[in-house]
């Protein structure tokens, strides 16, 4: 009973400790900012008003807001997924351009009533997506190449692959850099939102998507068998295999799964922010963002909604300090020591468990 109650405590402390160190995590980011903004000669409370005013302050802000957190909590989803499961998903960047390349094509090619038209393209989009991602799984399952090899070599395939084919005839939109447009049916737009908070605010249902998948992802991982396969493969390959885990198999799979997240991401850009695809000279960033979300929501699902939220916050209502001067690179400065200190905290983290351990066990004795 006694030992029950120990561990039990011990739980609480790692849970409540974890909290309150990414909580402090995120204010030292704000202050670091804080001091990069007086630094650079202005204010750092006008400046940070004006960010909260360009969050919170009109409806649209909000709306905005959200449009930036979506891609991210799907995109953060599938590099937390990764991680419980024991890989490492650079892929996330290729998996949502592969996402968003196979809605484009689905939703300009495909001429369908809406009903039949959204699930094929969304679903196609997110099966091409998981197929990518599965490559670099089969690659470290059959010949053991490490998955950020992989996938970061993967990344730059799929960038050049769409820019290949946008190139072709009948699919990029003369004179521009870009592709023609999906057509209506595929596209996931709110109209009634639209006409309420004005025709450039571009709402649309991927949110309640993301939140759904968010759910879903959860369940998955914790509450069923092949969530606990996978995690088991995670924490100790062989011990997984020796408890007759097929840990190739769960490999790919793990890795087809972060794939089909990011490439859900892509088709929710493409069906309800951007409509098209466009040349890239260089990565985006919205799988990379992903790692950073997975990071600072300590790769939970859940936390990783909220991750999402602040990133976008932070992102959108970031560029209004534009308006009194301050450079928007300071919010990336923001982010980075945010995640900085989120990284080194786990430091202090396991010094204090082990403190917290000893004083336990004191008091048991």
């Amino acid at each position: 009973m006694e030992a029950n109650s120990r561990k039990e405590k011990l739980k609480s402390f790692v849970i409540n400790e974890t909290l309150v160190l990414t909580l402090l995590s995120i204010i030292m980011g704000l202050l670091v900012g804080a001091l990069i903004i007086f630094l650079s000669g202005y204010s750092p409370l006008a400046a940070y008003r004006l960010m909260l005013e360009g969050i919170f302050s009109q409806p649209r802000y909000i709306a905005w807001t959200v449009i930036r957190a979506t891609p991210l909590i799907l995109t953060g989803l599938s590099v937390a997924f990764a991680f419980r499961t024991g890989l490492f998903n650079i892929g996330a960047e290729g998996q949502f351009i592969i996402g968003a390349l196979t809605a484009a094509l689905l939703g300009y090619f495909l001429k369908l009533p809406s009903i039949i038209h959204i699930p094929i393209v969304f679903f196609g989009a997110v099966l091409a997506a998981a197929l990518w991602g599965s490559i670099a799984g089969f690659l470290k399952a059959r010949f053991g190449i490490h998955e950020v090899i992989a996938t970061i070599m993967l990344n730059w395939i799929a960038l050049y692959t769409m820019n290949f084919t946008i190139e072709q005839p009948g699919f990029k939109r003369p004179n521009t850099e870009a592709s023609y447009d999906i057509h209506e049916s595929a596209r996931i737009s709110i109209a009634w939102m639209r006409d309420l908070l004005g025709p450039a605010t571009k709402v649309n249902w991927g949110i309640i998507i993301a939140l759904v998948i968010t759910g879903l992802i959860f369940y998955l991982l914790f509450k069923t068998t092949i969530g606990y396969e996978l995690r088991a493969v995670g924490f100790n390959k062989d011990a997984a295999k020796y408890g007759g885990i097929n840990v190739n198999r769960s490999i790919i799979l793990s890795m087809a799964i972060a794939g089909a997240l990011s490439g859900a991401a892509g088709a929710i850009h493409v069906m309800g922010v951007s409509f098209r695809v466009s040349i890239l000279a260089a990565m985006e960033g919205n799988g990379f963002n992903g790692i950073a979300v997975a990071l600072i929501g300590n790769n939970n699902p859940f936390g990783v909604v909220l991750s999402a939220f602040l990133f976008g916050g932070l992102t959108y209502g970031g560029s209004k300090m534009q308006t009194i001067g301050v450079p928007t690179e300071v919010i990336n400065i923001v982010i980075g020591s945010i995640i900085f200190f989120i990284a080194t905290y786990r430091i202090f983290r396991h010094v204090l468990i082990l403190f917290n351990r000893k004083k336990l066990q004191k008091e048991v004795q």
